[in-house]
């Protein structure tokens, strides 16, 4: 129960520092501009994706390796 709690809170702290880092690419550049949307959710995509890569790698080295 502790560990899934634990992993949650990594996940979603990864998905908060993700979101952050993420704000300062201009997406603009890659997506049309008169489609908002578009761009927002690709933003969330690729914050889902980078937050459970890092997450990932941060609960292999800690709980998975007993540290």
């Amino acid at each position: 129960m502790e560990y899934a709690i634990v992993k949650l809170a990594v996940y979603l702290l990864c998905f908060l520092v993700s979101l952050f880092a993420l704000s300062g690419v201009r997406f603009d550049r890659f997506v049309n501009v008169r489609q908002p949307m578009k761009a927002q959710v690709l933003l969330l995509v690729l914050a889902m994706a980078l937050a459970y890569l890092c997450g990932s790698f941060l609960l292999e080295l800690t709980i998975y390796n007993g540290l």
